[in-house]
């Protein structure tokens, strides 16, 4: 994952516009209302029209989803299948047609009024009910990096097929099909505060609920003294990008290619981005861990990892129960007071806990990253179990195949020959996983900050943003 910053350039104006500004030049920061594309004016059921981001989705899933509704904005937001990778330019100008029928149809229309949008994710993680709530809006699109005044923080790599993939999709739709979901720091807890009265005074505009049991509302909010007073609470604050780093660089991209700031009106919309906001004190917010599993290493076995990787690890056997990794893991971290991993190998269904013999195993070669990055479990899992032991010792040297579960079930799934998006399938089988702990809010933070770069899949927010509820218009 990718980390920069970008700070917002203090309080502005912003002029009437067809395109999405508030009216009256009101002053605000660089978050807007806009004039939201909406499926059946924001109102109602949307269960049927709004999909999963695009880039958890396979083919079976687009087909089940377009089957409940044809106008499910999945045929617009995934026109072709794999995900993440560049489709034929037919795909993109079929997604453009679908839009343009929806909204000729009446299906889809533009509000009349900007507004922001409060937006409540209700949904069961472990058995415990929680509700994370945020705020819909657009944000001035801006490079990364530090910027006075508050600015954009990315936290994960991005990679080219995934850009491609979006560039063209917007080229073509000329609109901005999903949100970015961005974390601010919040630590008064006004913009929360303000977002949770919103919802307690009275019933949401608009519900859904998806196939993973996440119940989503939307509150539709158009008067000025709202807007400015959440404006007010996000002044200064900086936005850490928690998903859609390709879909931001994206809307950089885009923005370069029409003209940049030398030819467009300053209040052209793809000057703007739409993001879901949450603060960082909201008590829903949650990340879950990315685990890692490892296969198509042609010298593997358990018992030749554990002897190449004597000296930079220290091993612990454990019950032969992967679903107790996590109280295990938690214990002997607690004594070691080191990052401890779990360790899981497919082929005998053996057990046991590992944890680095140095106290700072990147120290030597990452010694210009920040602390908080050398202690990430996922930075240790890449740079030190992986490239100092598996690649060089049990591989010849070269790549091993990843795949990227978030539970013990989704592990344990990947052994059973069951695929879920990881490059295991085609180029090996699973034969060894490796078990993390969610990396924390605060890590986020200080890495974004220090413009440090995580690895990929370093962070899980659960639940995904839903795409259909809002869509921000280019043009």
């Amino acid at each position: 994952m990718v980390v920069s910053i970008i700070r917002r350039p203090g309080v502005g104006r912003i002029e009437t516009s067809e395109a999405g500004g508030r009216t009256r030049g009101i002053p605000m920061p660089s978050i807007h209302a806009f004039r939201a594309l909406q499926y059946r004016g924001g109102s109602g059921d949307l269960s049927a029209v709004i999909a999963p981001p695009y880039d958890v989705l396979d083919g079976d899933d687009r087909a089940e989803l377009l089957a409940r509704d044809a106008g499910n904005i999945v045929a617009v937001d995934l026109p072709h299948v794999p995900a993440k990778e560049l489709g034929p330019p037919a795909a993109y100008q079929g997604a453009a047609e679908t839009l343009a029928g929806l909204i000729e149809a009446g299906t889809i229309s533009q509000r009349g009024t900007p507004a922001i949008f409060a937006y409540r994710q209700r949904y069961d993680m472990h058995g415990k009910a929680s509700e994370r709530c945020g705020m819909i809006c657009t944000l001035d699109a801006v490079p990364f990096g530090p910027r006075e005044g508050g600015g954009i923080l990315a936290h994960e790599q991005t990679f080219g097929g995934p850009k491609e993939d979006r560039l063209a999709l917007m080229r073509a739709t000329k609109t901005q099909t999903s949100p970015i979901f961005g974390l601010h720091q919040d630590e008064q807890g006004r913009a929360t505060a303000l977002v949770r009265t919103v919802m307690d005074e009275r019933a949401a505009d608009a519900t859904a609920e998806t196939a993973d049991g996440v119940v989503h509302e939307l509150w539709t909010i158009d008067d000025d003294t709202t807007i400015n007073a959440y404006a007010d609470a996000l002044a200064g604050e900086d936005i850490f990008i928690a998903d859609g780093h390709h879909r931001y660089t994206t809307a950089l991209n885009y923005l370069e290619e029409l003209g940049g700031a030398g030819s467009l009106p300053a209040d052209h919309p793809a000057r703007r981005t739409m993001f879901v906001l949450v603060g960082m004190s909201d008590p829903g917010l949650a990340i879950g861990p990315t685990h890692r599993v490892l296969g198509g290493m042609k010298d593997y076995s358990f018992e030749k990892f554990q002897e190449v990787g004597a000296g930079h690890l220290n091993f612990e056997a454990v019950d032969n129960d992967p679903k107790k990794f996590e109280q295990q893991i938690a214990s002997i971290a607690e004594r070691e007071h080191r990052n401890v991993f779990g360790i899981y190998d497919f082929d005998t269904g053996l057990c046991s806990v590992a944890w680095p013999a140095d106290d700072d195993p990147l120290g030597d070669d990452f010694a210009n990253k920040p602390e908080a990055w050398r202690h990430l479990d996922v930075a240790i899992v890449q740079h030190l179990i992986v490239e100092q032991i598996c690649q060089p010792e049990l591989n010849g040297g070269e790549p091993v195949k990843w795949a990227f579960p978030h539970t013990i079930d989704e592990v344990l799934e990947l052994g059973k020959g069951k695929e879920t998006g990881s490059s295991i399938s085609g180029g090996g089988r699973p034969q060894l996983a490796l078990i993390v702990r969610p990396t924390p809010l605060e890590a986020v933070r200080e890495i974004s900050r220090a413009g440090e770069l995580m690895p990929q899949k370093s962070t899980f927010f659960f639940p995904k943003l839903a795409t259909g509820l809002c869509l921000n218009p280019l043009a």
